[in-house]
């Protein structure tokens, strides 16, 4: 890898007055003033946006030259690869770069769902799934994971306490991250109870199992990393690896997590590391159930026994390995396009040790597990600071 991290900007998520347009155009000025940039210094432009049918404007891709007309006639692409988007927008940016065909990138991730009324949300996300097979899933990818949460818990026994850990865990965590939609600590007896205000939702999966509808937006600019070396502040990849699996779930085992193992798996030997030189992880946590499944694929736990990481508190913000010291995506929020910009972000502060109230004591290496679908579009990046 030969690229770095060297400015970017970060919208909190939640539900916005702004317009997609609005949020592109705060991201990517801030963005650029972050890099100490102008427009003109951008060589290409990535927007990562799913839409989906989320909002009537589509074809996003010149929108951050709203932001700048400096920024016009610049080469512009939309990304999309489901709830893994942003990674994809960061990585065809990286092609770029290390293809010679430029030297600096603005990568925009944006969503707006909220303007979506529930059932529709169900819908759009469900297109994330093998429509052929899986269209008339009840309760929408939700539904997805409640079946796949129900597999596991009959091969491995109920793990609705496991589930309420993960999650208590990571809105405890939510509370030091402005970025978060939701900044409260509701506590493992809530997360584990059944009730009026955390219902069931699919399956065993109740609402606090469940990442959250968002708006939001998050910018990066990268660049080859000679340049990067004068730069005020620069987070390098050591590692950047994607691999893709089959789309339907009956072409698979899903609870081997295959493509997330070996994407994590060609990322730690591209990294020349193992998971004990990791200093903290943000990880995918569409419902908790992923997170648990995750453990597992990064080869942090057995097959099954990922549950001893939350148990032990292995994956607490001062375990041996932190997970999602940010909230994650359970209480950071879930903008689909500007979920994998959004990790990234946070994954390089903690390398700089600049994640304020999120930050891990000691942090310098960090990683990225960003996933599109069930498991299909998987990244993995490893980040560190790059010394000068």
């Amino acid at each position: 890898m030969s690229v770095s991290m060297i400015g970017w900007s970060h919208l909190p998520f939640g539900r916005h007055e702004k317009t997609v347009e609005d949020m592109v155009k705060a991201v990517t000025n801030a963005a650029l003033e972050d890099a100490g940039l102008e427009a003109k210094d951008i060589d290409i432009v990535v927007v990562g946006h799913f839409n989906g049918g989320f909002q009537q404007q589509d074809f996003p891709s010149s929108l951050p030259f709203q932001a700048d007309p400096g920024l016009r006639f610049t080469p512009s692409t939309r990304v999309e690869n489901a709830c893994a988007t942003g990674s994809a927008a960061i990585h065809q940016a990286m092609n770029a770069i290390n293809a010679g065909r430029a030297r600096r990138a603005l990568v925009v991730g944006v969503e707006k769902m909220t303007d979506t009324p529930g059932p529709e949300i169900g819908d759009i996300l469900l297109k994330c799934a093998y429509v052929r097979e899986e269209a008339d899933t009840p309760a929408g990818f939700a539904g997805v994971f409640g079946q796949l949460t129900h597999r596991y818990f009959q091969r491995y026994g109920d793990q609705s306490d496991v589930l309420a850990k993960i999650a208590a865990k990571n809105h405890a965590n939510g509370v030091g991250n402005p970025f978060a939609q939701m900044r409260k600590d509701l506590g493992f007896q809530f997360c584990n109870t059944v009730s009026d205000k955390n219902p069931l939702v699919a399956g065993p999966l109740r609402r606090t199992d469940c990442s959250l509808v968002s708006d939001g937006a998050a910018a990066i600019i990268l660049c080859a990393n000679d340049e990067a070396a004068s730069a005020d502040k620069a987070v390098t990849f050591r590692a950047a690896e994607q691999v893709n699996d089959f789309l339907p779930m009956s072409a698979r085992d899903m609870l081997e997590m295959e493509g997330p193992a070996l994407a994590w798996a060609r990322a730690k030997e591209a990294a020349g590391i193992t998971l004990d030189d990791l200093s903290a992880v943000e990880t995918h946590d569409c419902f908790t159930t992923a997170e648990l499944l995750e453990y597992e694929a990064m080869g942090l736990t057995p097959k099954g026994k990922g549950r001893i990481a939350i148990d032990e508190g292995w994956v607490q913000k001062d375990g041996k390995l932190p997970i999602n010291p940010s909230g994650g995506l359970k209480a950071k929020g879930h903008p689909i396009g500007a979920t994998g910009v959004s990790m990234h972000i946070v994954a390089a502060m903690q390398a700089l040790g600049q994640a304020g109230d999120m930050q891990v004591d000691g942090a310098e290496l960090t990683a990225v597990f960003n996933m599109g679908g069930t498991a299909v579009a998987n990244y993995v990046s490893v980040l560190e600071p790059l010394k000068s």
